[in-house]
């Protein structure tokens, strides 16, 4: 059932660097997570198993020299518990990080690619993991601002905020959620079916939940119709407020705002050129906030009131 692996190619030889080898194991720490998140299917234990591939050129260095055997020893019966999770979880998160390649943020996003991989690895989203996955982004807020954190938390809310989850909403949750997960490494994950329905459904960047906007000497830029003035009002009250203000936006733009005239910014509904731009700098590492205008103008009203 497994996909060979040709440990003498040049693609694999990478892995014994310290980048892959933090690499590895932060997408074991994220993806135990996903594949609990739910009661663990038969696809999804193969999933794992189909991890050890991957994690063979580290067989003799710690801790996959732990972590290895006793993955193997889970899988033996073919029956996977939470307990043996939790066993596995533990090595993992009792590794010294001071020796980790990655920052803590760099860690923390490949831990939310393990865990989207696994809650995406028997190739469907069930209602529970959806509702796990959005435990999971509020317990690590520390990930907030960096790609694609905001843009998932958001997409995450507009869809639980009404306590259903529709087959629509699946469908759309699951074609984001494709754009980070690896296929090459995935037993049941297609990329050209994912690219298919990717075709089908639009995406397109959302605005980060009640962001944290700070003013002075920061660039803010505008999309869409503000519900309460001009643009070259808005302009001037940024001005005012020690902000930069560009009709454009660029690598040292901080913020996009997006009127909400006529526009609902929970949904994921195209708004054009400048949120494409900015969510095309975010996937590069630009630190741009797609920020609703309501939160805007709170902000405003904050910073007037001294707080």
């Amino acid at each position: 059932m497994s996909k060979a692996v040709d440990y003498d190619s040049g693609e694999y030889k990478r892995y014994s660097s310290k980048m892959e080898f933090d690499k590895t194991l932060n997408m074991l720490r994220g993806m135990l997570d996903g594949l609990t998140a739910d009661n663990i299917t038969v696809k999804e234990i193969e999933e794992l198993q189909h991890w050890l591939q991957f994690a063979k050129p580290f067989s003799e260095k710690r801790p996959f020299d732990e972590l290895i055997p006793i993955v193997n020893a889970t899988l033996e019966d073919g029956v996977v518990t939470q307990d043996e999770i939790d066993d596995i979880l533990w090595v993992c998160n009792s590794f010294s990080e001071p020796g980790s390649y990655y920052d803590a943020i760099t860690a923390g996003l490949q831990m939310l690619n393990g865990y989207i991989h696994g809650i995406m690895a028997d190739n469907s989203l069930s209602v529970q993991e959806i509702m796990d996955l959005k435990k999971w982004i509020v317990e690590h807020d520390e990930l907030t601002g960096y790609f694609p954190y905001d843009e998932l938390y958001s997409l995450l809310v507009s869809i639980l905020k009404d306590g259903i989850v529709t087959s629509e909403e699946q469908a759309y949750l699951k074609a984001f959620l494709s754009q980070f997960v690896d296929t090459k490494k995935s037993l049941y994950l297609n990329e050209v079916e994912l690219s298919n329905l990717r075709k089908e459904i639009s995406l397109s960047g959302v605005c980060a939940l009640a962001p944290e906007i700070e003013f002075d000497n920061r660039k803010f830029c505008f999309t869409g119709a503000s519900i309460r003035t001009t643009r070259k009002e808005l302009a001037n009250l940024v001005y005012s407020l020690n902000g930069q203000f560009s009709d454009s936006v660029t690598k040292d733009t901080a913020y996009l705002i997006v009127g909400s005239a006529g526009n609902d910014c929970w949904a994921f509904s195209c708004y054009g050129r400048k949120v494409e731009q900015a969510i095309n700098l975010r996937k590069k590492g630009v630190p741009v906030v797609i920020v609703h205008e309501n939160d805007f103008w709170d902000a405003v009203e904050d910073v007037k009131s001294g707080i």
